[in-house]
């Protein structure tokens, strides 16, 4: 992992200094946007309109537009602002962790002490689990002043981005207010179908079923020869070919179906299925 941020969490004349990771990342397969004709890959081209030259990213400031004045802003006008300088991640309050609704949650980063003595950070990460709040903090990331939670998740603390109030939209929708009654009976009987689901929230009980399901389809075209030339594609050397049978497509989407089936139902892959995918899915909890 590499950090994306360096700095300190400031509270009171606490400071405690830390290194920021992006905890989560995309697990979705790369795909490029191709010519449906020959398969050419697309490209986009920075390209000015007023003098039409082709522009490089080091050659290209921001602007506001007022639908009547432009301004623009240069790197050095956005260094000048004091919250883009600011190192701090400043604690402004404490509050019961169960006040921090989920619809505010953005984005999550973990904090690593950044110190030879790092008894601050772990006092401050103790002192959080055991009183069971949550530190609001203000800091600025990536050109923008953030609003986050502080939290703990095992033995780090973790830096979870809040949305700002104005940003959450109101569900201003007839819907949301409904006027109907629910009878006491029908609460039963839903009560006792949310048991039947009830149990511990496991996630690597779950899967992406579409990724999986996306990753064996490109593996099936890639075995029957539905393919392109690499090089000619993407410009890039073309990978060195390997051997084995040429396997139908519909075939093996229909067996792969029938051994996830068979596995949900609890029963035996379906023939050699099961060993073709080289990631089965998991039996979801309650399935």
């Amino acid at each position: 992992m590499r950090a994306i941020w360096t700095g300190a969490v400031t509270f009171g004349l606490v400071n405690v200094p830390v290194k920021v990771y992006a905890a989560t990342e995309d697990h979705d397969v790369p795909l490029r946007q191709v010519h449906d004709a020959d398969g050419g890959r697309i490209r986009y081209e920075r390209r000015c309109e007023v003098c039409g030259e082709k522009v490089e990213f080091a050659n290209i400031d921001k602007a506001y537009d007022d639908g009547e004045r432009t301004v623009v802003l240069t790197e050095d006008d956005f260094k000048a602002l004091p919250s883009e300088r600011s190192r701090e991640i400043e604690v402004v309050q404490f509050v019961p962790s169960g006040q921090v609704e989920p619809i505010m949650l953005d984005s999550s980063y973990y904090l690593e002490p950044d110190s030879k003595s790092p008894k601050a950070y772990h006092l401050l990460r103790r002192t959080l689990e055991e009183t069971d709040l949550t530190a609001i903090v203000k800091f600025a990331l990536r050109r923008k002043t953030r609003l986050g939670a502080l939290r703990v998740r095992g033995d780090v603390l973790v830096l979870q981005t809040l949305r700002w109030a104005d940003e959450v939209r109101a569900a201003e929708f007839p819907g949301a207010t409904p006027d109907v009654t629910v009878g006491a009976q029908e609460l039963k009987m839903a009560a006792a179908l949310v048991e039947q689901f009830s149990g511990d929230f496991h996630p690597e009980d779950y899967e992406d079923d579409y990724q999986r399901e996306l990753r064996l389809l490109i593996e099936a075209k890639l075995e029957k020869g539905d393919v392109l030339d690499t090089e000619a594609t993407f410009g890039k050397a073309a990978e060195e070919e390997t051997g084995g049978d040429v396997v139908d497509l519909m075939e093996a989407l229909r067996r792969s179906l029938e051994a996830k089936r068979a596995k949900a139902a609890g029963g035996p892959a379906a023939g050699a299925a099961g060993a073709e995918e080289k990631k089965p899915a998991r039996k979801k909890k309650g399935a």
